[in-house]
């Protein structure tokens, strides 16, 4: 049902979501669906994954030691910018081993990926995180720094907020 039609399109994705919401037990073909050697299954799996989430969190913690493994190992954009959201959206429910391994995916990315949407989605989930975690906004900091640099408008604008929100972390705690 993922496949075909335009790859910047939704597809079927809405009535996949429908049919997972509808039978809980299909969340795990869906899941399945990220290992598609067709990326834009792939990106449509992220898509209905995140849908998904949004109702029913409890649904993907039975699945984030895979989201943190296997689906983290997948070099395709889509789906690195969505596991920031996954993990903001599941937050509540992560353990601290895996609000660790959530951080250390999102700052990777932030480190090293291009891509502009990885790179906004990281930006603003661990500028959410750093609020809680003086250390987190210590090492957010000259990330933040070099971005405002970037060539990429909204890339540059996500960083100069970030940039002003970690260093009110740093007020909070000098003050």
């Amino acid at each position: 049902m993922l496949t075909g039609g335009h790859p910047n399109s939704l597809g079927r994705t809405l009535e996949v979501v429908e049919a997972v919401l509808a039978d809980r037990s299909r969340f795990k073909e869906l899941y399945q669906c990220y290992f598609s050697s067709d990326e834009v299954v792939r990106l449509r799996v992220s898509n209905a994954v995140k849908r998904v989430t949004i109702e029913h969190p409890e649904w993907t913690m039975e699945f984030i030691d895979g989201l943190q493994s296997e689906v983290a190992a997948i070099d395709q954009a889509s789906t690195q910018w969505t596991l920031a959201l996954l993990f903001d959206l599941l937050r509540p429910q992560l353990s601290a081993a895996q609000r660790e391994r959530a951080l250390e995916i999102m700052k990777g990315n932030l480190a090293h990926h291009s891509d502009w949407i990885v790179l906004n989605n990281s930006m603003k989930v661990l500028g959410r995180w750093a609020k809680e975690d003086p250390k987190l906004a210590r090492w957010l900091q000259p990330h933040a720094e070099r971005l405002v640099h970037d060539e990429r408008k909204s890339v540059a604008s996500n960083a100069r907020k970030l940039l002003k929100q970690v260093g009110g972390v740093e007020q909070r705690i000098r003050g």
